[in-house]
């Protein structure tokens, strides 16, 4: 994912845009399946809503585990001599698109929570 060129804005803020759809999408699919599968409303709510937290988190932590070692990881490739392209940028990139994943699974999961009960 390294490259010489840094992405735009608008193109960031279209790869997160996705990645928050992608999530939600997961979402919405997941809690209707879990309830056609015969479990309570509340259950697949509450189950899939800390799916998508539980990615949020491991995001913020491997975002800010990034800046903490990222250019001490770099150097140590450097030195090594690797033909590894990681980056602490690509690694932020990363870490801000699996974030988007989870806050759009947990808020599909509201809204797929709400549509449910609303028909159940």
């Amino acid at each position: 994912m390294s490259s010489d060129v840094e992405p735009t804005l608008r193109e960031r803020v279209r790869r997160l845009g996705r990645a928050l759809a992608l999530g939600a999408a997961l979402a919405a699919v997941a809690v209707p399946v879990l309830v056609l599968s015969g479990e309570s409303v509340g259950f697949a709510s509450e189950k899939i809503f800390a799916v998508g937290a539980l990615v949020f988190g491991f995001s913020i932590l491997g975002w800010s585990g990034s800046v903490f070692a990222g250019r001490g990881i770099e150097n140590f490739q450097r030195h090594l001599g690797g033909r590894s392209d990681w980056s602490e940028a690509d690694s932020r990139q990363a870490m801000a698109v699996l974030g988007s994943v989870g806050l759009g699974g947990m808020v599909g999961t509201v809204l797929a929570t709400w549509v449910v009960a609303g028909v159940t």
